[in-house]
C-alpha cells in the first residue's frame, strides 16, 4: 500500500486499517490472517495522517492533514472500509498563528462510544462530534479552543473517561483536559511541560497506563520520553523526568497488549525503540538495542 503512516486494527484483531498518506488521501484495511488486501477507499481529503475504528466495529474514522478534513467509512462484514458516510472540513475558527488553514491530525471515540473527536493543529481546536450509529453521519456536539498557536496534535484520555491529556506539537506543552461525556464537552486546561528544556522540540503523542497512574510523552527534537505521575484521579500531571528514547524524533509510541513494553517509532533514525515498563513507578528501562525499520512513523503491537 502507498505510504501507509498511520495503522489500527479493528476489533477482534483481524483486520489492519491504514491511512495513505497522499495528495489523494485513502484508508486500506488488510486481513492480518493472509495479509491480503481487502480494499481502499478515498478519504475525500488530502495527506489523512491518524485513523482509528469505532468500539462498535462498524465505523473506520479518518483525519486528512492536508486538507483539514474528517471522514468516516462505514465497515463492510469483510472488513473492508465501505462507502464515505461523512466528510467535514474544519472551516472555523480561523487558522491559528503561522497557519494557512485547518490541519485535522486526530480522529478518535471517547472512552463512553458517545462522542467522536477531532484535534485540529491548524485552528487550534479539538471538535466534539455525534455520530449517528445508523448512518454515519457526523453532527458537530461541541468545541474546544487550545491557547493561540498551540498546535493540538493528540488527545489521549485517562481511563476514568473524565480527564484527557493533550500533546500541543507547536508550542512544546501538554494540557490536562476535563471531559463531560454527556456533552462531549472537553475542557481543556493550563498548559504544562514536556521536559525538553529550552531547545526546539515538537510533543507527538500521550500514552496512559491502563490503571490511570502514569503517563508517557514522545518528545521530537528532544528525543526523548517524559515520564509523568496521574495524580488527583486522572486531574494533575506531574513530569517525573525524561528518558533518552534511543532515536532520532519519536513519532508515535505504543503499548504492548499487556501493557509491560512500550514502543517507539523514531522516525528519523529508522528505527523503533522498546522499552519495559515498570507497573510500580512508571519507569522505563530499555529493553536492548531499537531495531531497524525504514522510516519508522508508527510501531503497533498485536
Amino acid at each position: 500500500m502507498p505510504d501507509p503512516s498511520y495503522l489500527a486494527v479493528g476489533p477482534g484483531g483481524r483486520t489492519l486499517y491504514a491511512v495513505d498518506e497522499r495528495e489523494a488521501g485513502a484508508v486500506t484495511a488488510v486481513r492480518l490472517a493472509d495479509r491480503a488486501v481487502l480494499g481502499s477507499r478515498a478519504t475525500g481529503g488530502s495527506a489523512p495522517c491518524h485513523l482509528s475504528v469505532h468500539p462498535s466495529g462498524r465505523w473506520l474514522l479518518s483525519a486528512d492533514y492536508g486538507s483539514g478534513t474528517v471522514a468516516v467509512h462505514r465497515i463492510e462484514a469483510s472488513g473492508a472500509p465501505g462507502e464515505r458516510t461523512a466528510l467535514l472540513t474544519h472551516e472555523s475558527p480561523a487558522p491559528g498563528p503561522g497557519q494557512q488553514g485547518p490541519h485535522a491530525h486526530q480522529f478518535t471515540t471517547s472512552p463512553d462510544g458517545g462522542h467522536v473527536l477531532a484535534v485540529d493543529l491548524g485552528t487550534d481546536t479539538v471538535y466534539s462530534y455525534r455520530l449517528d450509529q445508523e448512518t454515519g453521519r457526523l453532527t458537530e456536539a461541541a468545541r474546544a479552543a487550545a491557547r493561540p498557536g498551540a498546535g493540538p496534535r493528540h488527545l489521549t484520555f485517562h481511563p476514568n473517561g473524565r480527564h484527557a491529556y493533550l500533546a500541543n506539537e507547536l508550542d512544546d506543552t501538554v494540557t490536562v483536559c476535563g471531559y463531560a461525556p454527556g456533552t462531549g464537552r472537553l475542557t481543556i486546561g493550563a498548559p504544562q511541560p514536556t521536559g525538553s528544556g529550552t531547545g526546539t522540540n515538537y510533543p507527538a503523542q500521550l500514552l496512559v497506563t491502563a490503571d490511570g497512574a502514569y503517563a508517557f510523552l514522545a518528545n521530537r527534537g528532544h528525543n526523548s520520553l517524559a515520564r509523568y505521575a496521574v495524580e488527583a484521579d486522572g486531574a494533575r500531571l506531574r513530569l517525573l523526568g525524561t528518558v533518552p528514547v534511543g532515536g532520532d524524533f519519536p513519532r508515535q509510541i505504543a503499548f504492548s497488549p499487556d501493557g509491560g513494553l512500550l514502543f517507539a517509532a523514531n522516525q528519523r533514525s529508522g528505527t523503533v525503540s522498546v522499552f519495559h515498563v515498570d507497573a510500580a513507578d512508571g519507569g522505563l528501562e530499555l529493553a536492548g538495542e531499537p531495531f531497524a525499520s525504514p522510516v519508522a512513523v508508527c510501531a503497533l503491537p498485536l
